[in-house]
C-alpha cells in the first residue's frame, strides 16, 4: 500500500474542486493522531480527515463516523480557537511530495483578518499535522511535537520557524523529458524496474512502479536488461499517468487479494484480478483505509483473544495431566487394601524391621511381595496401608469429577478457539469476548457504552435451494439451535469435535442427499477438523437436540442421529 505523491496530487485536485472556499464549521480529534473537519461548501457538508498515524497517514474526504472523546485534546482546542469558522482560501501540494498546505482565512485575537496554514506531512512514522502562522511562518503547535532529542535536523515546536522536512532530489513529473528519464534510469541499472522508478521519480510508489512494469510486460526485470524500445515505453506510461492525473482523468481503484483490500491508487491497478473502480480518488481512499484499518483491528483483536484462550487452555492441560497422575495413584487403592488385609492375617509371622514381606495372595493363590516401613511395627504397617486405601478411595470420586469438569472446560475453550477462527467481524469477536467474561474466564473491564448491533450466522443456499445456516460463535449456535430451527429442520455437528452448529431449514420438505452433504461439508469446514479429511459429521432432526439446564453456551446433547463422512469445503 502506498499513499504516494501522485495519488495525493489527484486527491488535492479534487479537494480544491469541492472544498476550496468552504467554511470550517466544526473540528474534532476522535483519535490521538486523527482530525476531522466539518466543512460547508457549495451548499453541501463535507468531512475532511487528516491523519498523522504512523501506519496510515493521509488526507481525504470521508463518510466515516467516529466517536469523539468527551474532553477534546489540547491540539483540537487550539485548532478550534484559530480555525473554526475560518474559510479555506487555498489547498496546494508541494510539487509531487507528500506535503499538503491548507491556507485558512480566519480572525486573530483582535478580530483582525489573518491567514493560518495547516501543513499535512505524510511521511510514515514522521507524519505530522502542523499549524503555522502564514505571515511569520511560526509554528503555533502540531499534533506531534518534535523535540531536539528526537531529531537533530528539525524541531517542530510552538514558537519555532517552520521549515520543510528534508526532501529527496528526484525528477519532477511536470518537467520530465525522455533524455533526463533515460539517464536517471540507466544509473539504476542493477536494480529492478519497480525499485528504480521509485528511486528516480517524484511522487512514485512501489504500487505505481509495479503497475507500470506490469502494463509494459516487464515485471521483475532489471534495468540493465531493458532495450531502448522498452525504456521509451516505460517513459510514455509514466507521462500518461502524469497527464491523466494533471487533467483529473483518473480511474480511482481499490484492489483486493481474495476478500481483503490489498492496495489503492488514482489509476486502475490492472495487476490485480479483483478491483473496484470509484468515481473519485477521495472515495477510493476512504474505502481502502476504512477496510484496511478494520481488517488490521480485527486481526489484532482476534490474535489477542486467541492468546487469552490459549493461555487458559495451557493451564488446563497442565491441570488435567496432574489430575490424571493423581487418578493413577488413586487407582492403587485396592492394592493398598489388599496389603492391609494380608499383613493383618500374617502379623504373627512378620519380623519387625524388615523391608519387605512375601506371602500368598489368597484371592489368586499367587505369591505377593509387600513393601514395609522398617521403623513401623507389622501392625502399624497394616494400618498405614488401610489409611492410604481410605484416603485414595475418598479422593477417587473427587478426582474423577475434577477430570470431567476440566475436560468439559477444555472442550468448551477449544470450541471457542474454533469460533475465533471462524469469526469474520468485530461484532462476532466482541460476542465471544463478552461470553468469556460472563463465564469468568476474562476479568470484566470498565463498562463501555452498550451496542445494539449483533452478529448474524452465516447463511448460504444449497444447490437444491435449501437455506443452510452456520453458527460462527456460541451465541449464534444457541440462536440457530434453540430459536431459528424448527423441530423438523436438520441439525448437524462434527462428531466429538468442537465446531459450529449447522441447520438446514427443511420447511417440511424432504432434503436431498446433495444438500445434506453440502451442509455436512460446512460443518466440517467450521470445526477443529477443517484441515482434515473424511471428517465424521452427525446429523439429526432438531427435535432430538436438547440443551441441558445450566450448561455452557453452545453446548447441547442429541439423540437419534446418523453419521456422514465428508471433506471440509
Amino acid at each position: 500500500m502506498a499513499f504516494d505523491g501522485v495519488t495525493l496530487h489527484a486527491i488535492v485536485k479534487e479537494l480544491k474542486k469541492e472544498i476550496e472556499g468552504g467554511r470550517i464549521e466544526k473540528i474534532y480529534q476522535p483519535e490521538k493522531e486523527d482530525l476531522i473537519f466539518t466543512i460547508r461548501s457549495k451548499s453541501k457538508n463535507y468531512k475532511l480527515l487528516l491523519s498523522a498515524n504512523a501506519n496510515y497517514p493521509r488526507i481525504h474526504l470521508t463518510k466515516e463516523d467516529k466517536e469523539n472523546p468527551l474532553e477534546p485534546p489540547m491540539f483540537c482546542m487550539l485548532l478550534r480557537k484559530h480555525l473554526q469558522n475560518g474559510r479555506i482560501v487555498e489547498i496546494k501540494q508541494l510539487e509531487f511530495d507528500r506535503i499538503v498546505e491548507v491556507d485558512i482565512d480566519t480572525k486573530d485575537e483582535l478580530q483582525g483578518q489573518t491567514i493560518k496554514t495547516l501543513v499535512i506531512e505524510i511521511m510514515g512514522r514522521h507524519s505530522n499535522v502542523i499549524l503555522v502562522d502564514k505571515v511569520s511562518q511560526t509554528i503555533l503547535d502540531s499534533i506531534k511535537r518534535v523535540y531536539p532529542d528526537m531529531s537533530r535536523l528539525r524541531e517542530v515546536l510552538p514558537g519555532k520557524k517552520y521549515t520543510y522536512p528534508p526532501l529527496q532530489q528526484k525528477l519532477s513529473l511536470k518537467d520530465l523529458t525522455y533524455e533526463s528519464f533515460k539517464e536517471a534510469l540507466l544509473h539504476q541499472k542493477t536494480k529492478k524496474i519497480e525499485k528504480a522508478l521509485v528511486e528516480i521519480l517524484q511522487g512514485f510508489s512501489t504500487t505505481l512502479s509495479s503497475e507500470v512494469s506490469f502494463q509494459c510486460g516487464i515485471s521483475d526485470s532489471f534495468v540493465e536488461t531493458l532495450g531502448e524500445e522498452k525504456i521509451e515505453q516505460i517513459y510514455q506510461k509514466v507521462r500518461d499517468i502524469y497527464e491523466k492525473v494533471y487533467n483529473l482523468e483518473v480511474k480511482p481503484c481499490v484492489a483486493f487479494l481474495e476478500d481483503k483490500v490489498a492496495d489503492f491508487s488514482c489509476i486502475e491497478l490492472t495487476q490485480y484480478k479483483k478491483r473496484l473502480i470509484f468515481d473519485t480518488v477521495n472515495e477510493a481512499a476512504d474505502k481502502f483505509f476504512f477496510e484496511k484499518i478494520k481488517s488490521v483491528n480485527f486481526q489484532m483483536k482476534s490474535s489477542d483473544l486467541k492468546k487469552i484462550v490459549q493461555n487458559i487452555l495451557e493451564k488446563l492441560y497442565v491441570k488435567l495431566n496432574k489430575l490424571q497422575e493423581e487418578l493413577t495413584e488413586a487407582d492403587k487403592a485396592e492394592i493398598y487394601k489388599l496389603y492391609g488385609e494380608l499383613l493383618t492375617v500374617n502379623l504373627h509371622s512378620i519380623e519387625k524391621g524388615i523391608e519387605k514381606f512375601k506371602t500368598i495372595n489368597y484371592y489368586t493363590g499367587e505369591e505377593i511381595e509387600i513393601p514395609l516401613e522398617k521403623r513401623l511395627s507389622p501392625s502399624q504397617n497394616a494400618q498405614m496401608y488401610y489409611k492410604k486405601y481410605n484416603k485414595l478411595k475418598n479422593a477417587l470420586k473427587t478426582i474423577k469429577e475434577q477430570i470431567s469438569e476440566t475436560l468439559e472446560e477444555i472442550n468448551y475453550l477449544e470450541g471457542q478457539l474454533i469460533n475465533i477462527e471462524n469469526s469474520t467481524t468485530l461484532e462476532e469477536l466482541e460476542e465471544i469476548k463478552n461470553e468469556l467474561i460472563e463465564e469468568g474466564y476474562i476479568h470484566k473491564q470498565q463498562k463501555k457504552k452498550a451496542t445494539s448491533s449483533t452478529s448474524q450466522p452465516l447463511h448460504v443456499v444449497s444447490s437444491e435451494g435449501f437455506d443452510i445456516y452456520v453458527g460462527k460463535n456460541n451465541r449464534q449456535n444457541d440462536y440457530l439451535t434453540l430459536k431459528l430451527a424448527n423441530p423438523n429442520d436438520i441439525w448437524l455437528h462434527t462428531k466429538d469435535i468442537p465446531g459450529a452448529h449447522v441447520v438446514i431449514k427443511t420447511n417440511n420438505r424432504e432434503v436431498p442427499e446433495s444438500t445434506l452433504v453440502e451442509a455436512a461439508k460446512l460443518a466440517a469446514k467450521y470445526s477443529k477438523a477443517k484441515y482434515s479429511s473424511n471428517v465424521p459429521v452427525d446429523y439429526t432432526l432438531k427435535k432430538y437436540v436438547k440443551k441441558p439446564p445450566g450448561s455452557k453456551p453452545g453446548f447441547v446433547i442429541y439423540t437419534n442421529h446418523k453419521t456422514i463422512y465428508v471433506n471440509p469445503e
